[in-house]
């Protein structure tokens, strides 16, 4: 792929890394490539920016859009890396499928992520825990109003500089259980990574968040007993001395960072259970004290433990509410390999 590259005349100053937020503060370049009937064409880098689209594109009206998420990583060798950036070009592939959009490549999609990162690479965070964020997303121009296939897109790639999601270190939070709204059914758009999933569980969260409980836990959308997710991420319980996190049966997100702890734990010789886990399941493993840690799993948190689950009146805690040993060793493991600071056995990380 030819990527003309424009760089901006007027650079900007960078941020305080000790204030950073998250998704807030963007890099001075973004990635942009056109599709038509013709296929994929003009892929290039430009200065950070607006976008004129007209008001009928598609993505305004019926929702033809699908997103990626990931982090360039600066090590405390100065160098910056990727981890498996490959899986989220797959994934993005398999969203495009089931939104009826034309594929970005997942080569291609590798090739735009590397080439941006370098361009602006003095934004990657140098100090621990401070990531640059990537953010690609897919959406559909067709500037017309009719219920069609999509035809017209762009793919774009912003960069943002973004501190730690733990400031303060790993803390475990309340979690309960949404029984009114639905996040996604089988079938449905679950297993993409689209705008409206996350539309879709926003008022539950918030509802959530302001009784008290950051952690919500959403049910599937049929028989409302099986766990599916914790807010916007995987969830998995360790569950004497197994760990249980519910099989990906359409309506669930792949996680790149699901999979890999899988694969990590397995190495460890730890059992791991991918199946449907039922809520009344889970309280009375709950109730005999045999739910040892539970944590969500993704790409912003890595691990972020749960401290207790509430069930209707009765609240169970894990782990005396705090932050379990197990977890931390996942996510000491895992942002090891991300920032450099251990040996990758796995070819996961990519280093510019």
């Amino acid at each position: 792929m030819e990527i003309k590259i424009t760089k901006t005349t007027n650079p900007k100053p960078l941020p305080d890394e000790s204030n950073l937020g998250f998704g807030s503060i963007f890099t001075d370049h973004m990635f942009i490539m056109e599709h038509n009937d013709d296929g994929w064409h003009d892929a290039r880098i430009v200065p950070y920016g607006p976008i004129s689209l007209d008001p009928a594109a598609s993505v305004f009206h019926y929702g033809g859009e699908i997103f990626e998420g990931l982090k360039a990583y600066r090590g405390a060798d100065g160098k910056v890396r990727l981890f498996r950036p490959d899986e989220n070009g797959k994934r993005m592939v398999n969203s495009a499928i089931r939104m009826g959009m034309p594929e970005f490549p997942a080569d291609m999609f590798v090739e735009a992520v590397e080439t941006l990162v370098k361009v602006d690479e003095r934004w990657v965070p140098s100090k621990k825990g401070n990531t640059l964020y990537v953010r690609p997303f897919l959406i559909a121009v067709d500037p017309n109003l009719t219920l069609h296939g999509i035809h017209e897109e762009l793919f774009l790639i912003i960069l943002s500089p973004s501190g730690s999601y733990f400031a303060d270190g790993l803390v475990a939070v309340k979690g309960t259980f949404e029984t009114e709204d639905v996040r996604a059914v089988r079938g449905g758009t679950g297993f993409t990574k689209c705008g409206g999933n996350y539309g879709a569980a926003n008022r539950a969260i918030m509802r959530s968040e302001a009784a008290g409980y950051p952690a919500l836990i959403w049910l599937d959308g049929v028989e409302r007993k099986y766990i599916e997710e914790v807010g916007g991420m995987n969830v998995m319980f360790k569950i004497d001395g197994k760990v249980y996190t519910p099989m990906l049966n359409g309506s669930i997100l792949p996680g790149i960072t699901r999979k890999s702890m899988i694969q990590v734990m397995q190495d460890w010789g730890v059992e791991v259970i991918e199946k449907r886990i039922s809520v009344d399941e889970l309280k009375e493993a709950a109730k005999e004290g045999r739910v040892e840690e539970v944590w969500g799993v993704g790409t912003a948190a890595v691990i972020s433990p749960i401290a207790s689950l509430k069930f209707g009146d009765e609240e169970y805690v894990f782990n005396g509410g705090k932050v379990g040993d197990f977890s931390k060793k996942l996510y000491d493991t895992l942002t090891g390999l991300q920032w450099g600071e251990i040996e990758d056995p796995y070819g996961w990380v990519v280093t510019l």
